[in-house]
């Protein structure tokens, strides 16, 4: 078995961070290459950290959270997302994606296999190759929608110990329905298979409502995942949390305790802010995704380049198969010859070639002069693939 040294060597970095990193040194750059959010964290919450910063009690709190927000998020769960746990089943950490590690680092063992969604998250797949987990990518295809093929899960499950699942999905847009979920969670249970219900996109739905897959029974078999930092514009303050089975949620907590400690006390206080404070600026933003969604499917469906319409989050997954195989080949391209930064289809995984993500988290302005830059390259690669 190889060590995690070795595991570390071998990883390739996300694509998205990737792009971030290239686009920060170009200028007149049109970023829609990363999920962040381009309204300000609203103001009642900026104040009421400020006001708490004020008192100067900046210090350490319990590596599980303080036990103010932990209250605070189980009366949100029951009253949101009809999941009824106790505060002792929560676990306060620095973002969705240290939750997301937590989680796996507590469930599995090296050698374990690990159904994935494809194209999925990346960290999801970083973070179980780093704990020696084996993936085992699941198919999701723009012509179901980026829907699970139960029959596809259905032969990989024996090889495996644990259930990805992402809705609202990053990055297809993708929004399971009770009735998938429900079938998902009896697959679950046929093949003893934990799940992890990755939910950071749960306010951000379109067409469909968000249901929480641990609210359907079975909560010794579910661990959800959700972030602050998406519904609330709260990317920078880095603060998400897990729900898990007790004993579950205690691993968790060891796991936090050797790679953090504890997550910040501004960042707590901020979520209390958010929890008990005004939801209007959620809907707000909620709206202005609606928007820029239906600006960006009709442009794109004008160019023929939409895949499939996304119910929820503030992502598309766009075809530019015409310009390459390659799709960091294509990110790079694209930066460079039109200034528009995405993220390579690839970077979800093998079922994103041909494929980029635009993430919707920009004006309708920039959006929509991006998809022409991109219908742009595009129409050059078929003048001269015609031309040939």
């Amino acid at each position: 078995m190889r060590s995690i040294a070795t595991a570390v060597g071998a990883l390739r970095r996300s694509g998205i961070r990737e792009m971030m990193d290239s686009a920060a040194s170009l200028d007149g750059v049109l970023h829609l290459e990363i999920g962040e959010p381009d309204f300000p964290t609203p103001s009642h919450i900026v104040d009421a950290v400020v006001r708490a910063l004020a008192s100067g009690d900046v210090k350490y709190t319990l590596s599980r959270g303080t036990p103010e927000l932990r209250a605070l998020l189980a009366e949100k769960l029951r009253e949101r997302n009809r999941i009824d746990v106790p505060p002792e089943a929560i676990v306060v950490t620095s973002g969705g994606t240290p939750a997301v590690y937590g989680a796996l680092a507590a469930l599995l063992d090296p050698g374990d296999g690990v159904l994935l969604p494809d194209p999925g998250w990346p960290s999801a797949e970083m973070a179980a190759t780093l704990l020696g987990a084996r993936p085992l990518h699941y198919r999701l295809t723009p012509e179901s929608g980026y829907q699970p093929d139960l029959e596809q899960l259905e032969a990989l499950a024996p090889q495996a110990r644990l259930l990805v699942l992402n809705t609202p999905s990053n990055p297809t847009g993708a929004v399971f329905g009770r009735e998938l979920l429900e079938r998902l969670l009896g697959l679950a249970q046929r093949h003893d298979l934990t799940v992890l219900s990755d939910e950071v996109y749960e306010e951000i739905v379109f067409d469909a409502d968000h249901v929480s897959i641990g609210s359907l029974g079975d909560p010794d078999r579910v661990v959800s995942v959700f972030s602050f930092s998406k519904s609330y514009a709260m990317t920078g303050w880095r603060v998400g949390y897990v729900v898990a089975p007790l004993e579950v949620a205690e691993a968790i907590v060891k796991v936090q305790e050797a790679i953090v400690a504890c997550p910040s006390w501004p960042g707590q206080k901020a979520a209390e802010a958010a929890l008990t404070g005004p939801q209007d600026a959620v809907a707000a933003m909620r709206a202005a995704y609606r928007t820029r969604r239906d600006v960006a499917v009709a442009a794109l469906e004008r160019e023929g380049l939409l895949l499939a319409v996304p119910q929820g989050a503030f992502y598309v997954m766009v075809d530019v198969s015409a310009l390459s195989d390659d799709t960091y080949a294509i990110a790079r391209t694209l930066l460079h010859g039109q200034r528009v930064a995405v993220a390579p289809g690839e970077s979800f995984g093998p079922n994103g070639g041909g494929a980029v993500r635009l993430s919707l988290a920009s004006s309708e302005e920039v959006v929509a002069e991006a998809i022409e830059r991109i219908a742009r390259a595009v129409r050059g690669a078929d003048t001269v693939s015609a031309s040939r």
